[in-house]
């Protein structure tokens, strides 16, 4: 089979009960009005977060070549304190240095051109006031606004330059960078750090505004994770008692407060872009995606399947253990536009069943989404492979023939990148 699959679809259904699996800034469940009904949600960056720090088998640190750091205090903690502990470069020469890195690197916003034209304007009042600053505060001013994603060897090749421009002494820092970089075989060193950016840019992307260091379109999209019925959501009341005191012969309550919790079955969607996913991982043009070596996305699909599945977001670990696997997940595999399903729950599964025919909401929700398949591809036609690794009776389903399990359906995904032509692997 040659690599014809664009694009791999992965739609989940999960139960939780009791839990507060992703709280907004007041504490409570996010949610989010859909179909006329208030849904109970988890954001993609939560979703996202725990697949990439999970500790588990099919954890992506054990496919991960180079290390990857994601902080908005890369350069201040990475690169300008080893400089100024370890090498003894002085502060005010580290920071201008990395200052004129972190704009050619990096990019520089209109914001923050003003302020530094502000602090020149300010002259010699404002380098005194800096000098004043402890080392740790003067760094600070190197953090970026954002979080950003470097690899290991970027930072790397980052610190040693700065290391070798510092000790040039140049007396203008911002011409000698500057000049560092139009030299094309620094440029060509940098980029050539290959997988640099790790899997976490390679897999979620990464932005930066420069065209020296590699900027990534994310390659796997993820859907916030929506309840397909309505919220189900209940007030925590809880106390916590302080045993001195009620020794003593007092009450003994330390703390009163409320939270929420709530249950649901949420309807999950991924998408994978499985030739920007090759492009990004062996930094081949993405048209050359079918010729490049496809060992390392396989095993980065197959691990991800692996993790959508069993990993849980959840807040309050310790008092709700919010742990569920998948009940169950359909893996489309095809070449058109990706859509998601969740227009199969518009109009939210029914929580009470309404009549003895009325089935509960887990086989309401696979006979919703079944229904929905099948006037979907009455209309639009059959083009995706489908296969299923469930642990209900999803005949209501259209699908191909079912895999061994989740095991089974993960392999399927993964071999769904086909293998080069015989021609690319003679050349």
């Amino acid at each position: 089979m040659q690599r014809d699959t664009l694009f791999l679809q992965i739609h989940t259904l999960t139960a939780y009960a009791a839990s507060l699996l992703n709280r907004d800034d007041v504490g409570r469940a996010k949610r989010m009005p859909y179909g006329g009904a208030s849904r109970v949600r988890v954001s993609s960056q939560c979703l996202k977060r725990h697949w990439r720090d999970v500790a588990s088998a099919w954890s992506l640190s054990h496919l991960a070549t180079q290390g990857t750091v994601r902080s908005r205090k890369i350069i201040s903690r990475e690169v300008a304190e080893p400089l100024v502990k370890d090498e003894g470069f002085a502060v005010e020469d580290v920071v201008a240095v990395l200052e004129a890195l972190k704009v050619e690197l990096l990019g520089e916003s209109k914001k923050a051109k003003s302020e530094k034209a502000a602090v020149k304007a300010k002259g010699s009042k404002a380098s005194t006031e800096e000098v004043e600053k402890p080392v740790e505060d003067r760094l600070k001013d190197l953090d970026t606004t954002q979080v950003i994603v470097l690899g290991r060897p970027e930072i790397d090749f980052i610190r040693a330059t700065a290391a070798d421009i510092l000790r040039q002494k140049p007396n203008d820092v911002d011409a000698a960078v500057k000049t560092r970089f139009k030299n094309k075989e620094t440029v060509a060193n940098l980029r050539a750090l290959r997988l640099a950016g790790g899997l976490d840019a390679a897999m979620f992307g990464r932005m930066v505004t420069s065209d020296i260091l590699a900027r990534g379109d994310s390659a796997v999209h993820v859907a916030h994770a929506l309840t397909v019925h309505a919220e189900e959501a209940e007030p925590e009341y809880f106390v916590a008692i302080d045993e001195i005191t009620r020794e003593a012969g007092e009450l003994g309550t330390a703390l009163i407060q409320t939270t929420e919790l709530t249950s649901g079955l949420f309807y999950g969607y991924v998408v994978i872009d499985v030739p920007l996913l090759v492009s990004n991982l062996e930094g081949v043009p993405v048209e050359n995606w079918r010729t490049a070596d496809h060992g390392l996305a396989e095993r980065v699909i197959e691990h991800l399947v692996h993790l959508i599945a069993t990993t849980s977001p959840g807040a309050k670990l310790g008092s709700t253990a919010p742990y569920g696997y998948a009940d169950l997940m359909l893996v489309e595999a095809g070449t058109r536009q990706p859509r998601s399903l969740m227009t199969a729950f518009h109009t939210p599964v029914p929580i009470k069943p309404v009549n003895r025919e009325t089935p509960e909401v887990r086989s309401g929700a696979i006979k919703a989404l079944g229904d929905h398949l099948v006037r979907f591809d009455a209309m639009y036609g059959s083009a995706e492979s489908r296969r299923i690794a469930a642990m209900l009776d999803h005949g209501a389903i259209p699908a191909d023939a079912e895999p061994e399990g989740l095991s089974g359906l993960a392999r399927w995904a993964a071999a769904q990148l086909g293998t080069p032509p015989q021609t690319a692997r003679a050349a």
